[in-house]
């Protein structure tokens, strides 16, 4: 499942946009550095392709490898 470093994340927005299952959303909660970042609306509907990892900038999402879950 995605774990997300909220204290990294700027905002960007490109999570959100690429996710092919359209499960991450923008919250309402700011980081330290004033910037909203994301959450997932629904962890069981993840299918680990790390799309949003791989699409966000400033590497604030990283998936576990297999054996670390």
């Amino acid at each position: 499942m995605v774990e997300i470093h909220a204290y990294l994340c700027k905002n960007c927005g490109y999570c959100v946009k690429f996710c092919p299952k359209q499960i991450l959303e923008i919250g309402t909660q700011r980081n330290r550095h004033g910037h909203f970042y994301p959450h997932l609306t629904d962890a069981g509907a993840c299918i680990s392709c790390a799309i949003c990892a791989s699409m966000c900038p400033e590497g604030a999402i990283e998936l576990p490898e297999k054996g670390d879950a």
